[in-house]
This record gives C-alpha cells, structure tokens and sequence, in this order.
C-alpha cells in the first residue's frame, strides 16, 4: 500500500522550483554537498529533525526552513513528544539512523532508520546509548543568527535534492488542503449558475459492502456516564478518585456530587465490608437526630419528566442502632417535592431495596435526597435511579431520546467500546470485557482516558444488546496487548509506549480474547455462554468482527503481541473478521508499516483513521480508486472534517457528503466507515466537533449528523458506474460536484446522491440509461444553507422523475433521490 512516495514524484514535476530543476546532468547542479541534522529548543523540542545544506559548509540553508522529518512519538498527547539533541550518523549499507534524547528525566534514548531520510521506519524506546560515529561528532553552526547544534555529513546532491522535493511537496499539500470556503468568493468570482449532465450506467454495476455506514462509540465527552446511559445518580458506587483526574483536582474524590443536609448527622466513606471487592467504598451516615438528608446532584442536575415512573435502588445495611427505614425524595433547588417514597427496615447486612417514584412534574435540576428515619449509623452503597422508559425499556439500559437518535441513522454496525478507552492509559488502565459484565455492583470501574469516571454501568452486555435492538453489527474492539500510544511514560510494567503485556502474562490475555467470542456466541452450556445466559439473553448475539488494536504504534512490542493475538483467534475462530490497525493518520509510518504487517499476516481488513482538513477531502477523493482490491479491506473508524475553531457545519458536512460518494465508489474494498466522535455532552467536551451534542434535557444533531442518517437510511449494496459532465473546464469546480449511484436490492430502489460544494447552484440533467419501470414519482431529501450554517436540517419532496429528468442543485448543497422500480 505504498502509494505516497509515487504520488510524491508525480506531483513534484508540478511545481518544483525552475531554479532546482530535476532534469539529470543539469550542468549548474553540484556533486555533492554538506548536509546538517538538527532540532531547535522551539516550542519546547517538539518541532523534530530538521537540515540544513551547503556547499562550503559557510553558507548554509535550511530545508523548509524548519520542516520537521521527523519527530519523536514517545510520550502522551504532545507535551511529552520531544526530540533531544539528535545524532544521525549512517552504516556501511547505506541506512541513516537517528538516535535522540526523550527528556532530561530518562537515561536511555530513542531511534529510528531511513533510507533516504525522508521516510522513517519504526520507533524504539530503549535504546540505552547513542553508537558515536568519531569522524562525525556533533558540531554548532549559526543559522540565521542561532547557534544549532548538530552533525554534518558530506552527501551527494541527489540526496539533499531529495530533502527539498520532500519539503516543497509537503508546502504544496498544505497549501491544497487548506483551501476552505472563505476563498470562494474570490475563487469562483467569476462562475455563473451552470449546467450538469449525469449519467448513470444501470448496466455496469459491482456489490459493493451494505455494512458501509455504521456508529464508532466512544466514552468521551461524557458519552456515556450522564450521558447514553441513563442512570441519573453521578459517583452512586463511591468510587470516583483523584487518581481519575490524575490528582488535578482535590474535590475529585469518593464524595463527589454527595453533599449532606442539615445537622446531627455526618457523611463519611469507609471500605471495611464492601459489598464486592471491585467496589471497595460506600458511605456511612451516623444520625444523632432525624432531619438530615444526604444528597446526591446527578449529572448537572437531574432530568424528570412529569408522570414518568423512576426506579430507585440502594444497597444499605445497619451499623448501629435499630433497623430502622430511609426517605428518598426528589426534590428541585427551590424545595419543591417531585416524588417520595420510603424503604423497608435495613438489616444488618448488605441488602438491595427499590422504590419505585413518580414524577409530580418536569425538572431539569432536580436532586437526590435521602433522609435516615431514625437514630443509628448506616452504610449505604450502589444508589441509583433510572427512568423506566429506557430505550426498548431495557433494565440497566440507555437514555432513550439519545438511543433513538443513533437508531434513527440506521446504522449497519456499532463500534465500542471506544478508540483510545479501549486499550487505555498505561496497562493498569486497558478496558478488561470482563470487568463490565454481570451484577453491577461486581462490575470493576476505573479512570477514563479522558479524564473522568467510568462506572462500567454501559459494559459488554449492553454494549451487544442495543446493537441487536437497532439491528447493527457489534464491533467490539480490545487492546492489542499494548495500550494507547499517548500513553503516560511512567506506567507501571513499561505502561507507556515502550512496554506491553509482558510475554508471560500473554497467554492469559489471547484466553481474555477467545473468551469474549465465547461470551458473543457460545452456546449456554460453555462457561461464557452461561455467564451470557445469565444476564438474560440465552440467544447469541452472532458476533462476526472484532477488531484488535486501535491506532497503535507499529512497534516491534505491538507486533509480536498482536500476531500472537490475530493467529489465535484465526486458528479458534475462523468465522470471525478480525479488523487490525494501521495508525491515526491517512500516511506516514505506522500507516506503512501497519499495512506490511497486514499483509504478511493476511489480516482480513485494517482499521484506518484520519481527521483532515475539509480540503483534504475535496483533493483525496480518488484516495480509495488505488487501493489493491486483492489485499485487506478498509474499515474507516475515524474521520472528520475540520475546521480552525472546529465547528461542524454545512462546510464540514458536505465536504463529508463530497468524501461519502467516493466511499460508495469504493464500497467493494471500503468496507465499514464511521464518523468520529459520536457523542458530547455540553459542558463535559474533551473533543470537538461531535456528531450529536446534548444536555438533560435536549439532543442536538448537528449538521453532520443528518448527512449520515441520509447515507445511513439510503444505504445500497450495489454500486452503478456513473459520469459527470461539467461544462466548466476547472479543476476546482470539477472536485467540487460529486455523484454517487446505489440499488437497495431489500427494496430494489435506486438512490442517486448529487452534491454540490459550490456558491453557485448548477441545474443537472440526470439520464437513467438501462434502468427500465422508473417510478415517475420519486422523493428527494435535500441539506443546503451557508457554510457556517449550524442548524440546516435535510427538507424532503415528492417530486416527478423518468430515465431523463432534470433537478436543481442548490448552492453549497446535499441532495437524496430515492427512486422505486416498479416490479417487471
């Protein structure tokens, strides 16, 4: 999957400089020159390797002037990834070999190899001294008036020549990628509404994947935790830490969001007799004097609906004292009682009790309150409140308005339990299945990688379970034995990039692995399809994929973990579709290096990521028309367009829409797409932009949003071959008009998506060559507003079609016809 190097020296001829000419033997072209490795103190080392050349080693000039050709991946999200005091030298078969400084702290270094030091290989942590070439020690030169240090080695020009096509190709791409609509209007200051044929071939036709638009699912953003799951009682288990904030904020603790009210009574956190190791805190209310409450304030307060019915559930036993009763109230900031109720007598163990309330009127920032009816001490742990209109009222189950809105994009498949979440921050924080299954209280939960709690509430079982109610595919993905590539440096057991699960501990992990299948699809009578019957579906959920790693680091430790992994479950579970990884970006090393390693493996699909620039997408779409069709397919986990300030918006929407007609195209090898991320919670945001926001209350899809529900519900499993013809001879207008042609064979309908990324609208003539007993009435769905427009929604019309008819395509616009074909 080598495609970028090529494409490098396609485009080169384009626009290299005329002083630099690349034709061979220029007789001004010099043998050989000086060549200076670098890196600044800028923007605290993190700006990598840089060069500079000269020819007499007096006057130098740097590449770019400081283009970075390589930097350093060790450390978490930026602020460790540092670059120290590079040294390249180069052995006797040619290869450069860079080795660095991580930081002041760490006593050993890193390394990476290049054969023409453009493109880098893979990176190693532990490498635990640099190999000093004497002929070529570090030396300082002044560039530009500062004084860099560095190593000088004398090559021939081609390689400097080399550096500079590398440089001036990566300027051009910036400057083609950054094109937004801002500059239209001087971009397209002399374009006029015109005409546009498209053509539709009903007879050439491919299949192409009808798994083609699913959800990635991702605790981030407070997606799930106050947000697609539905218990409305923040921290019920006691079990938040300052550990989930990494100490960053002191109220961040086992008493956050519970407050005490009123006196004679104390609130204190004890772990003496939990009800389950996994969940070791619980509170103790010791009460002189009936009167006061101990009070919880839910997720920004909680949401009741007048008339609706809410469970409550605790677990309490008596301490001290007589067993006497508890008043559970919900109450809003004003005094006002929405609903109440009253337990039985608490004993002197662990017992579970249930009330069921119902709202006496609507709130959006009621409270918990809980008020011990007599004198005496007792522990309280696992309290919880629920609505019982869930979505498909399932126990323990979602945010119903949340749920519907993911139903409604009709996804193929749902992705969980997140990207990064999923093999976590350092090894202690990977996402184990197993401790997200069974009775909640005996559910293990732990920091979130972004920053926050997860109770596990949202585990495995619901995870498999909504996907059946929606009628997706469940995608679950696992660690690949290593964890996320941000990962903190100084995790226990080399938690960070250098490190893994220890070989010795590997065995029992792949069983982790073929145990999940087990739990997915294994019959009542195994032990993990006992423990799945148990929870109440004895029926398997009929997993077909998994997908193992996520955006890793294509290293030597994840390597050989994930072999391990991938041969097992092949050998175990041959039905199963394992999807692997290739990095976070659309190139570059662990793009190239997760594509060998998917093709010597066989791997069946890969996982591809890539968050870009909406110009990006508009000068990449034939970045699928490449692709070996006889190598793995594509499943695009993440990807989103964006924006400076990262809005989502018609913009970013239909340079989606523009992106989504040459996925179609490509549907015989881009197996599965999803945007990301999916959920945010306002308020709560670690990442923008997001699919849907919300608050309580409300939900919020944005404009990006409805693009994918309209490719989601006119999904087709049949591609058919089409051309445009624009009458505008310019290359911009050109990319900037896309059609994609499906068939639903379920409904046999014929669905034509026309997008127009332009400031002008175009009147197109759509002919239906070989599709005969076309429906004369036929309905369009169009999305079109201005480019920051936030709020489009999609309007629908009935209008009147045949194999010849003509449509109006809006300005800056997304535009649906689904055309039914009468039966023959």
């Amino acid at each position: 999957m080598k495609r970028i190097a090529a494409a490098a020296l396609i485009l080169s001829a384009c626009f290299a400089a005329p002083a630099r000419s690349q034709v061979k033997g220029l007789a001004s072209q010099p043998d050989s020159a000086y060549l200076f490795s670098y890196a600044t103190q800028k923007d605290h080392n993190h700006n990598g390797l840089h060069f500079a050349w000269s020819i007499d080693q007096e006057n130098w000039h740097r590449i770019g002037p400081e283009h970075s050709f390589l930097r350093s991946d060790y450390g978490r999200w930026g602020t460790e990834k540092r670059m120290l005091s590079p040294y390249l030298t180069r052995t006797p078969d040619g290869i450069w070999h860079c080795y660095w400084q991580l930081n002041e702290q760490r006593k050993t270094f890193a390394h990476a190899a290049s054969a023409d030091l453009v493109y880098w290989g893979r990176q190693s942590y532990d490498v635990p001294a640099i190999p000093v070439d004497p002929q070529h020690d570090r030396c300082s030169i002044v560039l530009y008036d500062q004084p860099e240090t560095g190593v000088v080695y004398k090559v021939a020009w081609k390689e400097v020549d080399n550096l500079l096509a590398a440089c001036q190709m990566a300027d051009y791409k910036n400057k083609l990628y950054d094109e937004t609509t801002k500059e239209d209007p001087e971009r397209f200051a002399s374009l006029k509404p015109f005409d546009t044929k498209v053509i539709v071939n009903g007879q050439q036709k491919k299949p192409i994947s009808d798994l083609l638009v699913g959800i990635f699912f991702e605790d981030i953003n407070y997606a799930a935790d106050g947000g697609l799951y539905a218990e409305l009682i923040q921290n019920r288990d006691f079990e938040y830490a300052l550990s989930d904030k990494e100490g960053n904020d002191p109220d961040w603790n086992s008493r956050k969001a519970w407050s005490l009210k009123g006196n004679a009574t104390t609130f204190e956190i004890d772990s003496v007799q939990p009800i389950h190791p996994n969940n070791p805190h619980y509170a103790v209310l010791k009460t002189d004097k009936q009167g006061a409450a101990l009070v919880n304030e839910g997720f920004d307060g909680i949401a009741l609906k007048s008339g609706d019915k809410y469970k409550l559930s605790l677990f309490a036993r008596s301490l001290k004292g007589k067993n006497g009763k508890l008043q559970v109230r919900l109450t809003g900031k004003d005094g006002r009682i929405y609903a109440e109720g009253t337990t039985r007598g608490i004993s002197g163990g662990w017992k579970q009790q249930t009330i069921q309330l119902t709202a006496k009127g609507d709130a959006s920032d009621a409270q918990l309150e809980i008020f011990p009816l007599t004198a005496g001490t007792v522990a309280l742990d696992m309290i919880s409140l629920f609505p019982e209109k869930t979505f498909k009222n399932r126990p323990n189950g979602l945010r119903a308005d949340l749920a519907q809105t993911l139903a409604d994009i009709h996804p193929r498949f749902v992705r969980f339990p997140g990207g990064c979440v999923a093999h976590g921050d350092g090894l202690n924080n990977m996402y184990r299945w197993k401790n997200t299954i069974g009775p909640l209280e005996a559910r293990k939960p732990q920091r979130n990688l972004w920053g926050y709690h997860q109770t596990a509430g949202l585990g495995y079982f619901e995870y498999f379970q909504f996907c059946e109610d929606i009628g997706a595919e469940p995608v679950p993905v696992v660690a690949a034995g290593v964890p996320c590539q941000n990962s903190a440096c100084n995790h226990p057991n080399g938690g960070g990039q250098q490190g893994g699960i220890p070989m010795s501990e590997m065995d029992d992990y792949v069983l982790e692995i073929l145990d999940l299948i087990e739990y997915a699809n294994g019959d009542v009578k195994t032990e993990w399809g006992r423990k799945r019957a148990e929870a109440g579906h004895p029926k398997p959920f009929n997993l077909k994929y998994i997908g193992i790693g996520n955006e890793d680091l294509i290293t030597d430790v994840f390597e050989e973990r994930f072999t391990m992994l991938f041969n097992a479950v092949k050998e175990k579970h041959p039905e199963i579709t394992v999807i692997g990884t290739v990095g976070p970006y659309s190139e570059g090393t662990d793009y190239e290096e997760g594509w060998e390693l998917a093709n010597k493996l066989n791997v069946p699909m890969v996982d591809e990521h890539y968050y870009q620039k909406p110009g990006w997408f508009i000068h990449n779409q034939d970045y699928y028309d490449k692709y070996d069709r006889s190598k793995s397919k594509v499943y695009l986990g993440e990807y989103a367009a964006h924006l400076p300030g990262r809005p989502n918006n018609i913009e970013t929407a239909l340079t989606e829409a523009l992106y989504m007609t040459s996925l179609e195209r490509n549907g015989d090898v881009v197996h599965m797409s999803s945007y990301a991320p999916l959920l945010a919670k306002e308020g709560h945001t670690q990442w923008n932009p997001d699919l849907i926001y919300f608050n309580n209350t409300e939900v919020k899809p944005t404009v990006g949003y409805y693009v994918q529900q309209l490719y989601g519900q006119h999904a087709g499993d049949e591609y058919l071959a089409s051309r445009i013809i624009i009458p505008e001879n310019n290359d911009a207008v050109q990319k900037r008009i896309a059609v994609s042609v499906v068939r639903d064979s379920r409904t046999n309908d014929l669905i034509v998506k026309l997008v127009n990324l332009l400031p002008v609208s175009t009147q197109t003539n759509v002919v239906l060559e070989g599709l005969p007993n076309i429906d004369q009435q036929a309905t369009s769905f169009t999305l079109t507003g201005k480019p920051d427009d936030k709020l489009a929604r999609p309007v629908s019309n009935t209008i009147q079609v045949s194999n010849d008819f003509d449509i109006d395509l809006p300005a800056y616009s997304f535009t649906v016809i689904r055309i039914k074909i009468k039966d023959i």
